[in-house]
């Protein structure tokens, strides 16, 4: 079982930042990448960002990169999503989810967070 916590969520104004965590405890030796999805009112869930814990190779959704950067700190088992000039759009409940490769990517996996909502003033 693997146990994920996000928080820094938060209010902000358009052009503003915010850092999120995802702090993850259990058996996470059978995840292999960590990612987080956003899902607005009335919208799926979409893929926002991943990152491979042992590589640190990153993936990001076309419409976050160069605003959104994922990070991880293996020693603190904590992944982090720095999110930049943000906009009202990006409005939406973060969450964040471990797994394994393209399965992760897609939402395919059984470990997720609570979520952390990220509000964005215009």
């Amino acid at each position: 079982q693997v146990e994920l916590v996000e928080s820094g969520g938060g209010l902000v104004q358009a052009g503003g930042s915010l850092r999120l965590s995802c702090a993850a405890s259990g058996r996470t030796v059978s995840s292999t990448a960590v990612g987080w999805f956003r899902q607005a009112p009335g919208e799926e869930r979409r893929f926002v960002s991943a990152i491979t814990l042992s590589s640190g190779m990153t993936y990001y959704s076309d419409s976050m990169k160069g605003r959104f950067t994922i990070s991880r700190d293996n020693a603190k088992n904590t992944v982090y999503l720095q999110m930049n000039n943000l906009k009202p759009e990006d409005t939406a409940i973060y969450s964040c989810a471990a797994g394994t490769g393209r399965l992760l990517r897609v939402g395919i996996t059984d470990y997720w967070g609570q979520g952390t909502q990220v509000t964005v003033s215009s």
